[in-house]
């Protein structure tokens, strides 16, 4: 059977607090552990189809959503589910939109199912979006980044439902980024819908267990609780090596890419291209203005970049497609191009970039020249507390 959420009310008290605690270690040690392949919860429909039966049901997905080679919804039809709409987040219900590209709702050309699209006229699904559903399954493969969007999803389809008294399903899948927590943590005065939760950039958390710790920490309005399931990934640790078969987004192509996006994603609030209109987005960064070197490159209009930043401009720069696998919050090529183009060019979009990082402190720390272990120094309190907190509500080792 599926997992109820083991962190389903605010913390109230210390005796709570421990009960939690016991609840996710006796989940951890209840999954099966082996030599085997890692199972996605959508992988395992034994665990979860009797709960679908029968109802109206709302799948949260897009390209990732698959059972094997074929789509969860397409899946979920076969075994006489009545899927009644789909939502999708950002990218789209198939994954091809830009970053922030505004997407329509419309109708899936193959089941011929109502897409309603969570990154258009609104983000959380209404009332009226939610009439005579009976439960919503959520399945969307996340990267364990604050800024990337899929977890604020999370947060107003939960908020959503517990409003609508509609329970939720997380199929859940693994973090390719799950293996370390590092950045610093969010300042409420930045929230906004690249991140919304007092978590660091990199917090080392599936999205199930992420979706129970919104719940565990009262985060949804007015302390709403979310009647939340989630169905466990088999055979996955949070050091699982595991290669993503299907792209979570256009510009994160491969492992690498995915591996590289926590700490090249900051040169998106900079006049810096992260190769967004090129085939290696995120594995490679430049500039027109940087010193020539053995490397450069020219963004293009493609599929999920359709007018990238310095579009058509060559731009010299760096190729990191052959780097050591991260396990921190890197911040080695922001600093290097703060020397190369100097604070006031490379920071153009500032407020952009503040929310990115969560706070104002990093830019001005950059721009002063501060040694990165100074940084890193900054956020040992704010990360050390939401370990504290993570631990509350891992499902895995």
């Amino acid at each position: 059977m599926g997992l109820s959420c083991v962190a389903c009310a605010p913390k109230t008290s210390d005796s709570n607090l421990v009960q939690l605690s016991k609840d996710a270690k006796e989940i951890r040690n209840s999954i099966a552990k082996s030599d085997e392949k890692i199972l996605a919860g959508a992988d395992q429909t034994e665990l979860y189809i009797s709960k679908l039966v029968g109802k109206k049901v709302v799948v949260v997905g897009n390209q990732t959503s698959v059972i094997g080679q074929s789509h969860l919804v397409d899946s979920l039809q076969k075994l006489g589910i009545n899927i009644v709409k789909a939502f999708s987040p950002e990218h789209g219900f198939r994954g091809v939109a830009d970053a922030g590209e505004k997407v329509n709702s419309s109708v899936d050309s193959k089941t011929g199912i109502p897409i309603v699209s969570l990154y258009g006229s609104n983000k959380k699904p209404t009332q009226e979006q939610l009439k005579g559903v009976e439960i919503i399954v959520f399945d969307v493969q996340d990267v364990g980044v604050r800024f990337y969007t899929y977890i604020s999803t999370l947060h107003y389809v939960m908020e959503a439902a517990a409003e609508a008294k509609i329970p939720v399903i997380i199929l859940d899948r693994p973090n390719p980024n799950g293996h370390y927590v590092d950045g610093p943590v969010l300042e409420s005065a930045y929230k906004s819908f690249i991140g919304m939760h007092k978590v660091p950039v990199v917090y080392g958390m599936t999205i199930g267990e992420y979706g129970q710790m919104i719940n565990g920490e009262g985060w949804l309005s007015g302390s709403l609780v979310c009647d939340l399931s989630v169905i466990p990934l088999k055979n996955y640790t949070h050091q699982s090596s595991y290669s993503l078969s299907i792209a979570p987004s256009p510009n994160l192509k491969t492992d690498e890419a995915i591996n590289l996006y926590p700490s090249l994603c900051l040169f998106e609030g900079t006049v810096v291209s992260v190769g967004r209109g090129t085939e290696t987005p995120f594995e490679i960064y430049g500039h027109p203005d940087f010193p020539k070197t053995d490397f450069s490159f020219t963004p293009k209009p493609m599929e999920g970049a359709k007018s990238p930043l310095l579009m058509n401009k060559l731009c010299n720069g760096y190729n990191l497609h052959q780097s050591k696998n991260l396990a921190s919050f890197n911040l080695e090529h922001i600093i290097q191009a703060n020397k190369l183009l100097g604070s006031e060019k490379l920071f153009s979009n500032s407020k952009f970039f503040n929310l990115l990082a969560g706070n104002s402190v990093l830019i001005e720390q950059i721009k002063k020249k501060v040694p990165e272990s100074e940084i890193r120094k900054s956020w040992e309190k704010g990360l050390a507390e939401f370990e504290l907190v993570r631990e509350k509500y891992l499902i895995y080792e």
